[in-house]
């Protein structure tokens, strides 16, 4: 195991996780922070406890659309769309190298 300091509507937390995942968790805390974020900056939702519940149902939400029947991922497993995703990662890097050399 492994621990990362990471800040979430500006409080500090320490997170463990499993040597490799890293990143993942890293992602999971900026895509959380910023829903949040939003949330709090719409001024709708007072205190962090009801915004990160309103966060997590909205998250919550969206997975389950995804994921329903009818959704663009109901006849794909989680392995299979990670991989999807890791392959569009390396088309995208194989495409934005070339631009990197232009700066």
């Amino acid at each position: 195991m492994t621990t990362l300091d990471v800040t979430i509507m500006g409080q500090p937390y320490r997170l463990a996780c499993k040597e490799g995942e890293e990143l993942a968790l890293k992602q999971a805390v900026a895509f959380l922070d910023e829903r949040m974020c939003a949330i709090r900056d719409a001024g709708k939702v007072k205190g962090t406890d009801r915004i990160a519940v309103m966060a997590a149902l909205g998250m919550a939400a969206d997975f389950l659309a995804a994921r329903a029947g009818d959704g663009p991922f109901a006849a794909e497993s989680m392995a299979d769309v990670r991989e999807k995703i890791t392959v569009m990662h390396a088309l995208l890097d194989g495409a934005l190298a070339p631009q990197e050399r232009l700066f």
